[in-house]
């Protein structure tokens, strides 16, 4: 491919060189540079590609794409843009022959949700015939490839190796999860989704190296509708009306509101022998009864959002009612059968704000005794472990505190911290350090009617203690706890 091939969709100056040149590869890690490419230079919060100009020439580079000023190599095509993250998105699509055009696809964006969101999706599409991709939090998942992700939103040059592999394979979908992160940095650019989907908004990732502030949160979210065909948002959500506002796109809604073009009306709560879901009747755009697996009010906007937009994908009725009961998402609400007697579930609520919508949510089952067990992270805020623990110690009947991923702190400093926040409440607690000793305590002294929640992990499946990451899935926990008799 030549430089005037790949550029040909985007914004640039010519500073030097020319553009008919042949390039060899793709490149924006300084680490990986080879003979012939084109090297996008990143500047990052930590290190600027930058001031990898001279190594780049050295190792043979065709060609640069800089946003600033710099000294020009000599026999180097120079390309200068506006940004160079924007650049990459745009030079990554044509690299790849712009995949996104052979795929439908759907960006998930909102605080919470998005996860469940784009499993339910997926869920209910690929029952319906569709073969669809996914990348979020979790994982990225092409055909049986699961790849465990390391950001939410990819850099842009993943994503749209992701597509082209997704294409290559016959996918029909990619369904993904869009971080504020990953719009601020132009992950998503070089193509339109064909729907924008969000959630909700609560202040969230806030702080340094993450926005300055919510208007900036807010502001980041609402690029998603700047970049799709048809937007599909949660019409109850107070900061709806400033998330559209320079919309470009066609806009449905969805929530209680009777107001939303597909709502959800008549929502009961199920309870069953170790296990909790909710149901309710779709009315609107789509009219018919719905239960999921999940419980609580988030539980039916997921599905409701779900819903809204597989009906644009003519999946039957029956089909969706049936995916919908039996989607499960690793980690979030995830049901862990042990007893007939109380209900287990492990959790990814690492912050007071998730775990506060979690317990609050379980309190509407009218547990016996809803017992919360969970750590908190090292060499992060210890304010968030005060909260963690103020929330627990008033949502809770008993709190088990126990570690998370420590990394280079001492657990038992980690616990003193939750315990702060502990004391601000009435609240019964244990402390046990060991996580599994911990788990087997909870099984050990369930009692009918409890609701035992393992909140923290979630989907990890390790536990990092001074720069190393041990293998420590939760699930493969329960079993052994179990096997040994508890």
């Amino acid at each position: 491919m030549t430089i005037d091939q790949i550029t040909a969709r985007m914004d640039y100056q010519l500073l030097a060189g020319g553009l008919e040149r042949e390039i060899t590869d793709l490149v924006y890690d300084s680490r990986k540079l080879t003979p012939g490419c084109l090297f996008v230079c990143i500047k990052g919060a930590a290190f600027d590609g930058h001031s990898c100009v001279a190594e780049a020439a050295a190792k043979g580079a065709a060609a640069l794409v800089v946003e600033r000023q710099t000294r020009l190599p000599d026999g180097m095509t120079v390309l200068k843009v506006a940004d160079t993250r924007k650049a990459l998105a745009e030079l990554s699509a044509a690299w790849f022959d712009h995949p996104a055009q052979r795929l439908k696809t759907i960006g998930v964006t909102g605080t919470k949700g998005k996860t469940t969101t784009t499993y339910m999706v997926k869920s209910i599409l690929e029952q319906a015939g569709y073969k669809t991709g996914l990348i979020g939090t979790i994982e990225t998942i092409i055909g049986d490839t699961h790849i465990p992700a390391a950001n939410t939103t990819p850099e842009s040059y993943m994503i749209q190796q992701y597509f082209r592999r997704m294409a290559d394979e016959g996918c029909d979908v990619c369904v993904m999860e869009v971080s504020s992160q990953g719009l601020m940095m132009h992950r998503v650019d070089g193509f339109v989704f064909d729907f924008g989907i969000f959630t909700n908004l609560e202040p969230d990732h806030i702080g340094p190296g993450e926005h300055g502030s919510f208007e900036e949160y807010l502001a980041c979210k609402s690029l998603l509708f700047q970049k799709c065909k048809t937007g599909i948002v949660n019409m109850d959500d107070k900061h709806m009306p400033d998330v559209i506002k320079g919309h470009t796109c066609g806009i449905e809604t969805f929530g209680f509101s009777r107001e939303a073009d597909l709502r959800a009306e008549d929502v009961r709560l199920v309870t069953g022998q170790g296990c909790l879901g909710v149901s309710y009747r779709a009315a609107g755009l789509c009219a018919f009864e719905v239960e999921t697996s999940v419980p609580g009010k988030f539980s039916v906007y997921n599905s409701l959002t779900a819903i809204a937009i597989c009906r644009h994908f003519d999946v039957p009725v029956e089909q969706m009612k049936q995916a919908l009961k039996q989607a499960k998402v690793k980690g979030r609400i995830e049901m862990v059968k042990v007893s007939d007697d109380f209900t287990l579930m492990i959790d990814y609520a690492h912050n007071a704000m998730s775990l506060q919508s979690l317990l609050t949510t379980l309190r509407e089952y009218h547990p016996e005794r809803l017992v919360c067990l969970f750590g908190c992270g090292g060499n992060r805020s210890r304010q968030r472990r005060y909260e963690m623990g103020e929330v627990s110690g008033r949502l809770a009947d008993l709190t088990i505190i126990t570690s998370d991923n420590p990394r280079n702190e001492d657990p038992q400093a980690i616990i003193e911290d939750i315990k702060t926040g502990m004391a601000k409440t009435k609240g019964r607690y244990v402390e046990i350090a060991d996580r599994k000793e911990a788990i087997r305590y909870a099984i050990a002294n369930g009692s009918p009617g409890d609701i035992i929640v393992l909140a923290g992990k979630g989907h990890e499946d390790y536990q990092e203690i001074k720069g190393v990451k041990y293998p420590m899935d939760e699930r493969n926990l329960i079993a052994e706890i179990l096997a040994e008799g508890i």
